[in-house]
């Protein structure tokens, strides 16, 4: 990017080219024209020439490719010359030698641009684009003296500002940016430089006073393109330029101007839409040339001719190499300290987010910065599309040292490899996100690939499914065959509310299709995959495992181990299938080896009638378990109210624990004595959470470790986190001496002092929290160790010739100076310059001082640069090492985390008891052969905190009373609080939480069915009546002598006469069944 330099001058807004026969334009007051007259592009007086003018300049300067050309800047004259240019009027003329005087609008300001309205034209062009440390960049103009030939530099009279002027380097002979951005074939490497010649001094055009020269006269609309015109009359305003101006110099050296016909060297920017620069992107096709209304059509490809790769340049074959397959995705593409977006991907963050678009030769372009990367895929993501992260996989030192070692190996350097190495790092999607800034919360996020098929004996559906929870690692996979209404499936949906979908393409079923769209939130993705070639079968699943290598050992010669539930799973076709195509879209997103690796399977069961309380998925949202019917919020709802965790990993359980609670007396107990115990003596509730309160997630960030991508700070936060549950376990181990549910976690709390003690002294922490390095201590790592010290020796060196050339000079003065990339730059003071030898190179200067370089310093810093970047490769070497050392232990840290989790839900739960306020009581459970509900002056937990008059009822069901009861009052009499009011004390109950209640007795309850509201389902193609009547018959036919139902105002959905005989009907089945 080229820079200017500090000037004097003070740029003026350009005035635009006038139209043959057009009028005068309008003027709004002295000296400043207004926006009607602006846009007319009408001349106004006569403007007076001025001495010291600069060179002519030709056409091809005035215009730069795809932009309007920026005026010349106006010099300040000394004396009455300066004062007399506020007074006078802009007039395009014919010579450039005219300075053109600020305008009112434009005074003061550096590189204005012209923007498409006129109340931003004061803006300063904002450009988000840096070429790399590899690019030659498209320097800006430069001004030089005529001195020394070895002299590069100009000398500044300003002390506090050094002025660097490279040497005019060789034109590309590739097309390249005109503005900020580098050309695609930039990545190249430099060609060497030259010289430019310098006019003779008898060509440089006189600086006297002149006539202004008559206007030319043009046609309607078109430029005046006289070589030695003022560039306001050059200049046209297009409102679909959005480029900025490019500066001008008044002692720039021009180029000569082309011969008529002969082609310009770059090309103008093109500014039309992509399918009229790419023709095959006129009409989309995928990789297996499907347009997009096949039904075959694959929209995360798209066809790429092979005649266009030819006209590609080696940039933007890398480009779309990656890109084609990935169409639908937002590719984020490395280039220097930006990401940059192209083609389709710009225009989408140009009309989504504003971002600034702008034009390569052939491509579109929106740039944002390296260190916003995070918040800008972020709000990608929150908008639905999948990101891609392209990054650099080398620097533009390590490209040169790349080179130099083909070319001593005699291999040669194909095209393609003289651009930077980049490589796709990884995919990012809402439902696999593993950094734990880009998660929304605490909650778990899934990933669900589900297989559906249908059994030969009953014709019922059978599904398989395996999901992952990819930000800590954890896998899923179930089993079940499901009834005609797919319970079990709903109940599924509505438990872990996926984030993205897998699908097999054409062979789930309507039914379960609609069950997912009203189960799943309107950002959740779905992706369907081909039969075969991307949802594999259990045969290629299993190939493809055993291949990969994913659970090998670090012992050599030790066989593959699958983990123990995937090898239950080895001989279930329906979940092998599922699992290879969670497993293949996993690889895409490169995120395979990474979570497979940590072997963390285990078995889900929907329903799990025998071990807990059946929340099927409708239960889930009529007693309003997760989210509130009002706005799918989670104000008002059951787990708001008790979730007191502290913990991220905490809730995560914690949400686990409410959707199945317990159907065992025995251990609803112990959770209940647990809890009567953390409130009774309050000492142990109150350590952990001052001790735990401020933990990181763990959970999440040992799967980062594991994936060796975790950042330095970060690593310290979990070594840290995990010191402070080795000292708060030994604080609460004087709580230990029975047999409860406490006393088992804590004595089960692994030994974290051992696998601790190497980290306490291996790095140095403040270096990795403050500067996010992983700087081993002496003799930890040899390889960094001699690495550090062949850095130390070469400015060891540095510092001995500095000395050297001091005493050599006779100056006290002379010390090293970096000035951008120019570093070590022997600074010596200007009074000792004449002694400086001949063969030395001044690179920059200031008012005293005078930097150099010679050769035998250039070879220096060259080998400090290189020995630089070899070390860091060594650091991040370094920092997977550790990672791997650490992650030994992932067992040992995996157990540490689920036991902090249990104590946190359990001191939950004893807070939420502790809150309730009175009445309140511990449940009584017994276990009787008739099932029993019985609470005396119960209220409803979740309204107490906003009722204050809540009158209170009592509900006794089985055991001497009758196992029925019908409910009828006005309306807004309550009865429907009543229900739900009984569910939720039972979930509670078995939950292990005490209730609002002066009394508690009840049987554990293996299932709670409900049937409530009137609610049709048109999505579904269900009428109202419909649905009562589905939802019931379910309810009399999977219903238990120790289920709990509740049914409210059934039959509704029809007419009066009829509704009274189906309730009427539906009551007598269930009072004498």
């Amino acid at each position: 990017m080229a820079k200017s330099e500090k000037s004097t001058t003070t740029p003026s807004r350009p005035a635009p080219a006038r139209k043959q026969g057009g009028s005068a334009a309008p003027s709004t007051g002295k000296n400043q024209r207004s926006i009607l007259g602006f846009f007319s592009k009408t001349p106004t007086a006569a403007l007076p020439l001025l001495k010291k003018s600069s060179p002519p300049a030709t056409l091809e300067e005035a215009q730069t490719d795809g932009a309007a050309a920026r005026t010349p800047a106006a010099e300040k004259a000394p004396g009455k010359v300066g004062r007399a240019v506020k007074k006078m009027d802009r007039t395009p003329v014919a010579s450039s030698d005219v300075i053109e005087p600020p305008s009112s609008q434009g005074e003061g300001e550096k590189g204005a641009v012209l923007q498409s309205s006129p109340s931003r034209r004061a803006k300063k062009p904002l450009s988000y684009a840096e070429p790399d440390e590899d690019e030659e960049e498209d320097e800006g103009p430069k001004t030089a003296r005529r001195g020394k030939a070895r002299k590069r530099v100009v000398e500044s009279d300003d002390d506090e500002e050094d002025v660097f002027v490279g040497e005019a380097e060789e034109e590309s002979d590739d097309d390249d940016m005109d503005d900020f951005i580098a050309s695609e074939d930039s990545d190249a490497a430099p060609s060497k430089t030259k010289k430019r010649k310098r006019p003779s001094p008898s060509k440089t055009p006189s600086r006297k006073r002149s006539a202004p020269s008559p206007l030319p006269p043009v046609e309607d609309d078109v430029e005046m393109g006289d070589s030695q015109g003022s560039s306001a009359q050059r200049w046209k305003y297009d409102p679909e330029d959005t480029k900025p101006l490019q500066p001008r110099s008044s002692n720039i050296i021009r180029k000569p101007k082309p011969a008529s016909g002969e082609p310009a060297k770059k090309q103008k920017a093109h500014k039309t839409e992509p399918e009229h620069r790419y023709t095959w992107l006129a009409n989309l096709l995928d990789m297996d040339r499907n347009p997009p209304d096949h039904p075959d059509y694959d929209p995360r490809t798209v066809y790429i001719p092979p005649n266009a790769w030819t006209g590609f340049s080696a940039f933007e074959k890398q480009y779309w190499q990656i890109k084609q397959k990935f169409w639908n995705t937002i590719v984020f593409f490395k280039k220097g300290k930006f990401y940059e977006l192209y083609e389709n991907d710009a225009t989408i963050g140009h009309q989504l987010f504003d971002l600034k678009l702008t034009d390569r030769v052939n491509m579109r372009m929106v740039g944002v910065p390296e260190s916003s990367l995070d918040h800008w895929a972020n709000q990608f993501v929150a908008k639905g599309y999948k990101i891609a992260r392209v990054d650099q996989m080398e620097s533009a030192l390590g490209k040169e040292m790349r080179e130099r070692e083909d070319s001593v190996g005699g291999a040669k350097a194909k095209k393609v490899d003289k651009i930077i190495h980049r490589e796709l790092a990884c995919v990012l999607t809402k439902g696999t996100l593993v950094e734990g800034s880009m998660l929304e919360d605490d909650m778990a996020t899934y990933c669900v690939a589900i297989k559906e098929t249908t059994t030969t004996a009953d014709d019922l559906p059978t599904f398989g499914i395996a999901f992952v929870d990819t930000a800590t690692g954890q896998f899923f996979l179930s089993e079940f065959v499901d009834d005609v209404d797919l319970t079990k499936f709903e109940t599924f949906v509505a438990q872990t509310r996926p984030q993205e979908l897998l699908l097999e393409k054409s062979c789930i079923s309507v039914k379960a299709l609609r069950i997912l769209k009203n189960n799943t939130s309107p950002t959740t993705i779905w992706n369907y995959l081909k039969t075969g070639k991307e949802f594999w079968g259990a045969d290629v699943t299993k190939r493809e495992l055993d291949c990969s290598g994913y659970f090998l050992t670090e012992e050599p010669g030790a066989d593959e181990e699958w983990p123990a539930t995937l090898t239950e799973a080895k001989d279930k076709e329906i979940i092998m299938s599922a699992f290879g195509a969670l497993v293949q879209y996993l690889r895409s997103l490169k995120l395979d080896r990474d979570l497979l690796s940590q072997r963390n399977f285990a078995w889900y069961n929907p329903i799990q009638k025998s071990t807990t309380l059946v929340l099927d998925g409708q239960t889930l949202i009529n007693l309003e378990i997760f989210a509130n019917t009002y706005d799918g919020g989670q104000a008002g709802t059951l787990f708001k109210m008790l979730n007191r965790c502290i913990t991220p990993f905490g809730k995560r359980m914690f949400r686990q624990w409410v959707c199945h609670p317990l159907a065992d007396a025995r251990k609803i107990n112990e959770r209940l004595d647990a809890v009567d115990m953390l409130n009774a003596d309050s000492t142990l509730r109150e350590q952990f959470t001052a001790q735990m309160i401020r933990m990181p997630d763990l959970e999440r960030l040992i799967s980062r470790i594991h994936a060796g991508v975790c950042r330095p700070d970060d690593f310290v936060r979990v070594l840290e986190g995990f010191e402070q549950i080795e000292y708060t376990m030994s604080m609460l181990g004087a709580f230990r001496g029975g047999d409860g549910i406490i006393d088992r976690l804590i004595s089960g709390m692994p030994d974290l002092v051992g696998p601790l003690e190497y980290w306490k002294t291996a790095f140095d922490r403040t270096k990795a929290r403050d500067e996010r390095l992983l700087v081993p201590e002496r003799g930890i790592e040899e390889d960094f160790d001699d690495s550090e010290d062949r850095i130390l020796g070469i400015k060891q060196e540095l510092s001995g010739l500095r000395k050297e050339w001091a005493a050599k000079l006779g100056a006290k003065g002379v010390q090293f100076k970096d000035v951008g990339k120019e570093i070590y730059q022997l600074e010596v003071p200007v009074k000792n310059t004449k002694a400086v030898p001949k063969d030395w190179t001044m690179v920059s200067s200031t008012k005293g001082e005078k930097r150099y370089y010679f050769p035998e310093l250039k070879t220096l810093v060259r080998a400090l640069q290189e020995a630089q970047e070899t070390h860091g490769q060594i650091v991040k070497a370094t920092a997977g090492r550790f990672f791997q050392r650490f992650d030994k232990d992932y067992a040992t840290w995996l157990t540490a985390v689920n036991i902090i989790a249990q104590l946190d839900c359990l001191i939950s739960l004893a807070l939420a008891s502790a809150t309730l306020g009175t009445p309140s009581c511990r449940p009584t459970f017994v276990d009787t052969e008739r099932t029993v509900v019985d609470f005396t002056e119960l209220r409803h937990p979740c309204v107490l905190p906003n009722v204050t008059d809540f009158i209170p009822n009592s509900i006794r069901l089985g055991g001497a009373e009758p196992n029925i009861n019908l409910l009828t009052g006005a309306n807004a009499a309550g009865k429907s609080t009543i229900l739900r009011m009984t569910c939720i004390a039972a979930i509670m109950a078995q939950i292990g939480c005490h209730v609002p209640a002066e009394s508690a007795t009840l049987t554990p309850i293996d299932r709670i069915m409900s049937r409530l509201g009137a609610n049709d389902n048109i999505f579904a193609a269900q009428s109202t009546f419909f649905v009562e009547l589905s939802e019931t018959k379910k309810i009399l036919a999977e219903a238990t002598p120790r289920s709990l139902v509740i049914l409210d105002e059934l039959g509704r959905g029809t007419s009066s006469y009829d509704g009274v005989a189906v309730a009427q009907a539906v009551l007598h089945h269930v009072a004498t069944h």
